[in-house]
């Protein structure tokens, strides 16, 4: 299947009604500081980015999978809000834990041009590929986590740019 072009209200009407909210708070959010959107029906997946105007960087992608909406989170600006990892709930760890090392850190290999992160939460230490490392479950326990995640981030790339 080829890739196909989605509007907002094409992406959302495949969502769970739960999520609906969510998304279309999220979305707001982002395009009402500095993010342009794009949608796309994927061969396994929908996948909406919101690209930062200025750094033209990914800060965040929404994916529809089989297992549940995610957002992943591209936290190049971790370290200005180091704190706020420390409170996030079990289950957004769990998912931290799980997700794959990053080869460069941690083995030398991978890409020269990707950066992984390495970070801390809670005393335990983490080197994980930027591409899955904050990858959240939508749920009502993650979802103000994941908001304040957003926000930290791009008040950090706005502060920067």
């Amino acid at each position: 299947m080829a890739q196909t072009k989605l509007s907002f209200d094409d992406f959302i009407q495949r969502l769970n009604v739960d999520d609906l909210g969510f998304v279309t708070d999220l979305h707001e959010y982002m395009l009402n500081n500095g993010c342009k959107a794009t949608f796309e029906e994927k061969k396994t997946s929908l996948l909406g980015s919101y690209k930062h105007t200025k750094t033209k960087k990914s800060v965040i992608n929404v994916l529809l999978k089989k297992q549940g909406l995610l957002v992943r989170i591209y936290g190049e600006n971790i370290a200005e809000y180091r704190d706020f990892l420390n409170t996030l709930p079990t289950e957004m760890v769990q998912s931290i834990e799980n997700a794959g090392a990053c080869a460069r850190l941690v083995s030398g290999g991978c890409s020269p041009k990707c950066s992984g992160y390495d970070f801390t939460i809670n005393d335990q230490h983490f080197q994980k590929c930027r591409y899955n490392c904050f990858e959240f479950l939508v749920n009502g326990e993650c979802n103000p986590y994941i908001r304040t995640f957003v926000e930290n981030e791009l008040n950090a790339r706005n502060s920067a740019a």
